[in-house]
């Protein structure tokens, strides 16, 4: 399946807080900003996963 995102990261932190996994949202936020803090991305991983974290609803995890 092929993802509309041009960063996997933006794809699996939607995944991510879709299914309400906060460990995870958390980690890749922490991931691109250390990416983005050392100019090993140009921006636009940054840019995407802000847009990301303000459209995407945090989901239910689910417990069994």
């Amino acid at each position: 399946m092929a993802s509309k995102h041009q960063h996997q990261s933006v794809a699996d932190y939607i995944a991510a807080k879709e299914t309400g996994d906060t460990e995870t949202t958390s980690r890749i936020v922490r991931e691109v900003s250390e990416r983005f803090a050392t100019r090993t991305t140009d921006g636009s991983e940054a840019a995407a996963l802000l847009e990301a974290t303000m459209t995407t609803r945090l989901g239910q995890r689910r417990t069994d």
